[in-house]
């Protein structure tokens, strides 16, 4: 999930003939969405007060042996009508809500009077700003299983869209229609967010009502574990970028980039987005990385079921009881579980870390990045022989990467190569973890390696077709070649 924390809430008896998740408690135990995705979760104020060292251990806790690994797979797509190609409004997410629960089994989550999410078995699927809608997979151990959940999603979604005459988009970016287009979903904190977007940002609300991504979600077994993974997934996020590129049209027109909603996190708000240099420092660990968060401006602080205006103050200003918004009040350990999710770095840390650098697209792809990252970091070899390939990149190595992928995806020049040459050495190192494993999951790299293979990648079919079988109209995209 991009943009913000994800409701959390108790079970409650009500609609649908199942349980109810409602978000109007104040005292929330356990929360319900999967390893790996993100929950606002509702906190009392402190009874005592957190010490740094709290907010420490809180990330160390999620270090666990490797036996115990998951992984989460998470990815949105675009809806809209077949009638007029309009984006879908709220009451078209709504129905889709209720027949997840009516006909499939799936639990509810409340907003007050509005159904904004369900899950079931680990699984959730929420809405994003513009109605894109969302599942988080649960926390599993192969791939297999992930890409079964996906199937059965896709199959759950695509039996109702046809009854209600909508379709989803496979793109990363929303082709044709302007964020004023585009229908506003009632969740509170949204609100809070698309005000404020506009103060430390130009792209805000392009990222949240026009894209899409997917994402996986993997563990750590020690800190050491984590400072491995982390430097991996920073150095090699813009070449998951590069082979995930699915985003080139915007306003009906190209972009000049491949991957435009890459290049939307650049002017979001530097203060939460961005690479993380310090990652690559020799005393990174978890202390830094709470070091970072403390001073990352919050959006809100969540209280008695409400999103309350918390925009420009640190967590730090919080733990010393002066945000300005709340004078003398001090946060828990929830309100720092909250204020963790609404920082959006290329790769994010919690008790697990989040790979971000992945456009929207196909159903075929999603399961492929899981596979890149697992193969790549589930396995002893080849995450010794990934962090081996970027010893020597330097910070200006980092920077040429983050700022040309986006543009020119696997034809970026890098070194004596390009990241096309890459793209083809992680996924040889991935294919080979993947073997070690021993479950028969290579295959899963394939559209992958068919994309790296030839360079070309799926914004340049995009707009190959768009400069010549589709005379420069966006219009032709809303086929059955490009929906779920």
């Amino acid at each position: 999930m991009h943009s913000g924390a994800s409701t959390h809430s108790l079970r409650f008896p009500g609609t649908c003939k199942r349980s109810v998740l409602v978000l109007q408690q104040s005292r929330i135990q356990r929360c319900r969405r999967p390893a790996g995705s993100t929950c606002a979760v509702a906190a009392q104020p402190a009874v005592q007060q957190l010490t740094k060292t709290d907010l420490v251990q809180y990330m160390r806790s999620g270090c666990r042996p490797k036996e115990k690994w998951r992984f989460g797979t998470e990815h949105e797509k675009l809806g809209y009508n077949l009638s007029d190609h309009k984006r879908i409004d709220y009451n078209s997410i709504k129905a889709l809500l209720e027949g997840l629960c009516s006909r499939f089994g799936w639990e509810p989550i409340m907003e007050g009077q509005y159904i904004i999410g369900a899950v079931l078995d680990g699984q959730s699927v929420t809405i994003e700003p513009g109605g894109q809608f969302e599942l988080s997979g649960a926390p599993v151990d192969t791939l297999h299983k992930t890409c079964s959940e996906v199937n059965s999603h896709l199959y759950q979604i695509k039996t109702m869209a046809k009854e209600l005459g909508i379709a989803f988009l496979t793109a990363g970016f929303d082709p044709k229609w302007a964020v004023k287009d585009v229908p506003i979903m009632p969740k509170n904190r949204y609100r809070i967010m698309r005000e404020y977007m506009p103060k430390v940002g130009t792209l805000g609300h392009d990222m949240m009502f026009r894209s899409t991504t997917i994402q996986v979600n993997v563990d750590f077994e020690s800190e050491q574990d984590m400072v491995e993974k982390a430097r991996i997934g920073l150095a090699l996020q813009p070449v998951a970028t590069a082979l995930f590129a699915n985003s080139p049209l915007r306003d009906g027109k190209p972009t000049g980039y491949l991957s435009w909603r890459s290049h939307v996190w650049t002017d979001v708000d530097n203060n939460r987005c961005g690479t993380l240099p310090f990652v690559f420092d020799d005393d990174f660990g978890f202390d830094r990385y709470v070091e970072y968060a403390l001073d990352v401006p919050m959006y809100f602080v969540y209280r008695e079921g409400q999103y309350l205006d918390a925009t420009g103050g640190s967590f730090r200003a919080f733990m010393e009881g002066n945000l300005e918004s709340f004078p003398g009040e001090k946060p828990t350990l929830k309100d720092w579980e909250n204020h963790l999710s609404t920082i959006f770095p290329e790769i994010r840390l919690k008790k697990f870390i989040e790979m971000r650098g992945a456009d929207g697209g196909p159903w075929k792809i999603i399961c492929a990045l899981s596979a890149l990252w697992v193969g790549l970091l589930y396995d002893s070899e080849s995450q010794a022989a990934a962090l081996d390939l970027i010893k020597d990149w330097t910070r200006a190595d980092h920077d040429h990467l983050r700022e040309q992928v986006p543009k020119t995806a696997l034809k970026t020049p890098f070194r004596q190569g390009t990241v096309q040459d890459l793209a083809k050495k992680m996924l040889q190192l991935s294919k080979n973890g993947l073997s070690r494993r021993g479950n028969h999951e290579e295959p899963f790299l394939e559209p992958l390696q068919e994309i790296a293979e030839s360079g070309v990648t799926n914004a340049e079919r995009l707009l190959e077709k768009y400069h010549n079988e589709w005379n420069e109209s966006v219009d032709p995209i809303y086929n059955d070649a490009f929906t779920y």
